[in-house]
């Protein structure tokens, strides 16, 4: 209307100059579009979203860390602030209160505890298809053996005690004479040929191996039968319920960052884990990451079909009535109300596996 009125009132205006003033303006009209469709688009804003682990900087919260390193959390329009957990730091209570958005669950009691206690959060994804969990034995011993170990002193934390160990005497005839105290000091251990000692396949045997001068026995109880997954991912449920695409491009960013990290250049983020853990040194990134390959602790059984990070109803099932046998869940616990199935199972990042 203001180009109108413009030219309107110049009453001297001649048929040639109209005609020039109006290809004049189809001109700029057709710039201005021109402009308009090839001028970079504005940047998407990224979902900013916080991630607690449930322990210190390590390489097994490596694919997380990949995720953040090689850009993949970004790719799925995510900056994503990992908050790592420690002695003194307890990241799964600060879940429930919006505080965070996802937190690395130890293992499926913890989804059973949270129903039973009415906390609303639930599991999203299993990172680990095995728990890491073992007991080291000497090798000179004659433990050749799981049930073999029932002739040893063994060195258990109050935690383990009242978990695993529970089923440990429920299904294979322990008792609680042959336990003392584990305080996370391999020492009573090294000094006592015929004792065993708990610990983590990616941790524990370094550090005998590295103190003790020997490699030790390991019975990893995941192939004994304790089948908890482990290393999960937990979230609020209204998170599901309100930001379900949020939700689900974490955790496929999370199942691609774990396949590269365990198969690709995983530099980038052993330096972030270094930087967040100044203890964690390049050896034993090392051995923490050639275990979790040696066990199939990440990628093995539903894995590797389903993809990394894979739940299912039956081994959540035949876990949950195994701790309800062994006394240390409730069989009232509606355990299908701890996890979904929504977000996994779908064969993320397979193609990113070693072609054999």
């Amino acid at each position: 209307m203001g180009v109108r009125l413009a030219y309107c009132s110049n009453r001297r205006t001649t048929a040639r100059d109209r005609n020039m003033f109006f290809r004049f303006i189809r001109h700029a009209g057709l710039l201005l579009t021109a402009s308009a469709l090839s001028g970079a688009a504005p940047a998407q804003a990224l979902d900013k979203v916080s991630f607690g682990t449930n322990w210190v900087a390590q390489a097994e919260h490596g694919g997380f860390y990949q995720a953040v390193a090689d850009g993949t959390y970004r790719k799925y329009d995510l900056d994503v602030r990992i908050v790592p957990g420690g002695p003194n730091v307890n990241n799964r209570i600060l879940l429930p209160v919006g505080k965070i958005d996802f937190f690395m669950s130890a293992n499926t009691l913890q989804s059973f505890d949270a129903v039973e206690q009415k906390i609303p959060t639930l599991a999203i994804a299993a990172m680990f298809q095995k728990d890491p969990q073992v007991l080291l034995a000497h090798p000179d011993q004659g433990i050749e053996k799981f049930e073999d170990l029932k002739t040893l002193t063994l060195f258990i934390s109050k935690e383990g005690l009242a978990g695993y160990y529970q089923w440990m005497k429920r299904d294979f005839g322990f008792t609680d004479k042959q336990v003392k105290p584990y305080t996370f000091n391999a020492q009573p251990f090294l000094a006592d040929k015929r004792s065993a000692m708990q610990g983590y396949v990616t941790s524990e045997p370094y550090a005998v191996e590295t103190q003790g001068k020997f490699k030790p026995k390991i019975f990893l109880l995941a192939d004994q039968g304790f089948n908890t997954y482990s290393t999960l991912i937990e979230t609020r449920r209204d998170l599901v319920e309100n930001k379900p695409d949020l939700v689900q491009r974490f955790v496929d960013a999370s199942i691609i960052g774990w396949a590269n990290y365990l198969y690709g250049d995983n530099r980038a983020a052993n330096a972030m884990i270094r930087r967040d853990n100044p203890e964690m040194d390049d050896a034993r990134i090392a051995y923490s990451i050639a275990k979790m390959k040696e066990f199939g602790i990440v990628d093995s059984g539903d894995a590797q079909k389903l993809g990394i990070g894979a739940m299912t109803d039956a081994r959540m099932k035949d876990f949950f009535d195994k701790m309800v046998r062994a006394g240390i869940v409730k069989p009232s616990v509606d355990y299908k109300a701890s996890y979904t199935l929504r977000f996994v199972n779908k064969g993320v990042g397979v193609n990113l596996r070693p072609k054999q």
